[in-house]
């Protein structure tokens, strides 16, 4: 922000305020985050007109600009557990599978719970990266990696948002923008 301090996170669960009917600051309509509720006026009524334009109230901290503001500018929450938006999962195109470069359908097994993902196949032949598992394939092998003769080490897997997560990871972004300003330039001569 103008003022130097964060702005964006959304901290409390309350809306409005019953009483007042103005939105609670830090909450979920937070006009210091997404902008005034009324044109031209600060949530506490310091600055009120147009003459004060991009002025950012030092009491309340919302800027004096336009309402409409508020349908575009963004906002974040700390979640206690990773998630997976809707829009990048099912949006055409999907980027998480693009990213992944995984099949949808694959992308969203992981995601609803119904497939495990191997992140890592350790030192097991019969596993790869990014191969899907059933909960009876993984359980298997899950006996198979416990039992007291076994020498398979090194093997994890992931399910949900937290595997999607740490495939994100994994991928150097550096490498692949490289690799792919190359495709293109490769597929450009060969027209």
């Amino acid at each position: 922000t103008p003022l130097g301090q964060g702005v964006g996170e959304v901290t409390k669960p309350e809306t409005i305020n019953y009483r007042t009917l103005k939105p609670e600051m830090d909450g979920l309509f937070c006009e210091k985050i997404f902008g005034p509720s009324k044109d031209w006026e600060c949530w506490c009524g310091k600055y009120k007109r147009v003459r004060h334009r991009g002025i950012v109230c030092e009491r309340c901290g919302v800027e004096v600009t336009e309402s409409r503001v508020r349908r575009h500018r963004m906002g974040f929450i700390k979640l206690a557990a990773p998630v997976t938006h809707v829009w990048y999962l099912k949006g055409i195109p999907s980027y998480l599978s693009i990213l992944l470069d995984m099949p949808l359908r694959d992308v969203e097994q992981i995601v609803y719970f119904n497939a495990y993902v191997v992140l890592d196949p350790g030192n097991a032949g019969n596993l790869s990266y990014k191969q899907l598992l059933s909960e009876d394939q993984w359980l298997e092998i899950e006996e198979e990696i416990y039992a007291e003769d076994s020498e398979l080490v090194g093997i994890e897997v992931g399910i949900g948002a937290e595997a999607i997560q740490r495939l994100l990871q994994e991928i150097n972004l550096e490498e692949e923008a490289e690799r792919l300003r190359t495709e293109i330039v490769e597929s450009k001569g060969q027209k």
